[in-house]
């Protein structure tokens, strides 16, 4: 009997550490560096920090001021100044773009005064719509790269990644004057090599933990419900406006996301008083 138990106790273990490896291999623990949003405005430098508090101060006497001029209350344009560290944010995310569709998305996040972040493709879409990237860029949302060609980073050589990269970075920075600071890797698929590429190129990687799939549907209500149904602090809604039942949920969210008291703000923001470090990967 004492035998048994062990051989028992063995392959338990033996099970326990088999497990752990994997759970080790999927997460990539090993191979890059990964922070959550919350983690990473906890770690920002302190000077960072008090940097943002005086700007947060200086904008409230503004408004203040403004407000008290014109006899009415002011609202932040965009949420610009949010401090996620005491707000209930929450980053709304577009990937795949710019498209047909970009134009309504930005007229619906114009009027709802909200502030997103793009990571756009370069084939067929950056460089088949320029003046839709001049306009996210003017309107005050956040450039981001989504790679050339959608190409899976972990499956190409290192060359051809640098390029999938490099050229999205190339392209922005022509049509605006500006270099994509985020980078979103194709699928959510990254390993030590891209980091690497990306801490190279200077940008920083960023995944989601709300999907709506809208991939997979064009049922706008059900986008909304998935995406609700997901959604909690801190974290980082995935869309694509390149479908056509996204652009249609985007109002109903934002009046949900808002009645639960959420502050809907871009990548930067919701990482800030923290900057988003060249290669980490941020995933909430």
């Amino acid at each position: 009997m004492p035998k048994q138990n062990s051989a028992a106790r063995r392959t338990s273990i033996a099970g326990l550490l088999t497990a752990t490896s994997l759970v080790l291999a999927l997460s990539g623990c090993a191979s890059y560096d990964v922070t959550a949003p919350a983690d990473a405005r906890a770690e920002a430098p302190a000077a960072e920090g008090k940097a943002k508090d005086a700007r947060l101060a200086a904008a409230g006497d503004a408004k203040h001021q403004n407000g008290a001029k014109s006899g009415r209350k002011t609202a932040d344009a965009g949420g610009d100044e949010v401090d996620c560290r005491k707000a209930k944010c929450v980053a709304l995310t577009f990937d795949a773009g710019p498209s047909e569709n970009t134009n309504r998305l930005l007229d619906i996040l114009k009027r709802e005064r909200v502030h997103a972040t793009f990571f756009m493709l370069g084939k067929n879409h950056i460089d088949k719509r320029p003046a839709e990237v001049k306009r996210i860029d003017a309107e005050g949302h956040e450039l981001a790269n989504h790679t050339w060609s959608h190409q899976i980073l972990t499956d190409i050589e290192p060359e051809t990644a640098w390029r999938e990269i490099s050229r999205v970075q190339d392209a922005v920075r022509k049509i605006t004057g500006k270099s994509p600071r985020l980078m979103r890797p194709p699928q959510g698929r990254t390993d030590k090599n891209v980091s690497k590429i990306s801490k190279e190129l200077g940008v920083a990687q960023v995944l989601w933990s709300v999907t709506a799939k809208d991939y997979e549907t064009n049922d706008s209500a059900l986008i909304t419900k998935r995406v609700l149904e997901q959604t909690e602090r801190d974290g980082i809604i995935l869309l694509h406006d390149i479908y056509r039942g996204t652009v249609p949920a985007v109002p109903g969210i934002l009046k949900e996301l808002k009645k639960r008291g959420y502050t809907v703000v871009t990548v930067s923001q919701l990482l800030s008083p923290a900057k988003p470090q060249p290669g980490m990967v941020y995933r909430p």
